[in-house]
């Protein structure tokens, strides 16, 4: 992280969200690049451009069961007229040693084995008397009485071109092709090209360890009764699980009660295993406000950087927020505000751009778009504030989800996208076009 994050002047300004983001985005680094066995690599941003070292399929192999066979000698087979030819071997995926398919030959060929040499074609097991099928006279292709291979011979009912149910050499990837490039995220198949292709680990930037904690002695976790005036602890749960949707390793911390020195030493504990801290709750101005207590006294201020600005942004839900970083190696870290909303889309915008930077990302942001604004009544918006408000989105249109409220998770549980009210906008119309953050 660095250590001079450029910060306007003034404990009364008000930020707007992007001068937030800004500050956020060009304080966080990447996370420094390590070699991982490709299977740990799984979810990590590729670093390097890893060439193909051999083609795939490394050598001409078949792609079904059947009979390796020169072309010349299946030309005109059909089921009135098949083709004999002598079986001179076996072809098992893996062999080394191979027949030779010379001039009225064929070989056993079974699916992913080498094409023997002399072989131009592979005919399918179903279009010979090895397999099954109806014949044009009888209703039944007519079978060798004896087991299969016993005499040494295969009829073939039907002509192949060269190359038929081949994979030739490199019809995959070519030696010396990009197989992925730098900036990757290696996903499923990603993992399968690196394996076919030889490589046991690749040079990766690992995925973030964020840890998540709620503050407030109110809440209980899920599962306990509730006491008078206690309430579930759902917002822990909520950025854990956003964490690891955008790439992290998450780690959720139990709610920490409102005692400052409970969380300073809660904070300093988890230092060890995190690459970015995140808090929700106690950022508010308040009697209560634990979280700015606690950090005054964990941030390490001796060195230029260190310390978390509390702020008030332009926006709705979502006004308070915290960033700075904390600790001997400045660890970054997010401070949202309580209320379940606010804390949710607090983290769509800052914590899961922060996620995807220190992955090493390019494009750090949901995607965007335009639609048309579906609803019965105007939105209102307070003039000078971004507003975020939750709706559902399909075939270029977007309809509101609930209300403006901070606290409404059953909405937030059934939206896939926010509605952006720019600052200058206290009023949407139904019809209008509105920009939309994409979540899903």
């Amino acid at each position: 992280m660095s250590t001079a994050p450029n910060r306007p002047a003034g404990p009364d300004h008000v930020w707007s969200v992007d001068e937030h983001l800004e500050d956020i985005l060009t304080t966080i680094r990447p996370l420094e690049p390590i070699e991982l066995p490709v299977l740990e690599a799984q979810g990590c941003v590729l670093v390097d451009d890893v060439v193909v070292p051999v083609s795939l399929p490394p050598f001409d192999n078949s792609s079904m069961d059947g009979y390796a066979v020169r072309v010349a000698d299946v030309s005109g087979a059909s089921e009135e007229y098949p083709a004999v030819l002598e079986v001179v071997g076996d072809v098992a995926a893996g062999a080394a040693d191979l027949v030779r398919v010379g001039p009225g030959q064929a070989a056993r060929i079974m699916t992913g084995a080498p094409l023997p040499p002399g072989a131009e074609a592979v005919v399918a097991v179903e279009q010979t008397d090895a397999g099954l099928g109806e014949g044009p006279a009888t209703g039944m292709r007519a079978r060798s009485q004896a087991p299969e291979g016993a005499e040494g011979q295969v009829r073939i009912y039907e002509a192949v071109e060269s190359g038929a149910h081949v994979r030739p050499s490199g019809s995959d990837v070519r030696a010396g092709d990009l197989a992925l490039a730098a900036g990757t995220v290696l996903g499923p198949p990603q993992v399968a090209l690196l394996a076919a292709i030889g490589r046991g680990s690749v040079r990766v930037r690992p995925r973030p360890r964020v840890v998540v904690m709620s503050t407030g002695s109110e809440l209980v976790q899920p599962g306990e009764a509730l006491g008078p005036g206690q309430i579930h602890d759902s917002n822990s749960f909520a950025l854990t699980a956003a964490a690891r949707d955008a790439g992290a390793i998450a780690y959720r911390v139990g709610a920490v009660e409102d005692d400052a020195d409970v969380l300073r030493s809660t904070i300093e504990d988890q230092l060890v295993r995190a690459d970015l801290l995140v808090t929700t709750g106690g950022v508010s101005v308040g009697a209560y406000d634990v979280v700015k207590e606690a950090l005054s006294a964990v941030a390490d201020e001796d060195e230029a950087g260190g310390g978390v600005d509390f702020r008030k942004l332009a926006m709705q839900p979502g006004k308070p927020q915290g960033f700075g970083s904390v600790g001997p190696d400045h660890t970054p870290l997010l401070a949202l505000p309580g209320n379940p909303v606010s804390s949710y889309v607090s983290f769509e915008l800052f914590v899961r751009p922060a996620i995807r930077a220190l992955m090493g990302l390019e494009d750090v942001h949901r995607p965007h778009t335009r639609a048309t604004l579906r609803t019965e009544e105007p939105l209102r918006s307070p003039k000078g504030r971004r507003q975020f408000l939750r709706g559902t989105y399909a075939d270029g249109e977007v309809t509101p989800v609930g209300g403006a409220g901070s606290h409404l998770i059953a909405a937030l549980a059934h939206a896939d996208c926010l509605i952006v009210l720019p600052e200058d906008v206290d009023s949407a119309e139904p019809g209008t076009e509105v920009e939309v953050v994409l979540l899903g």
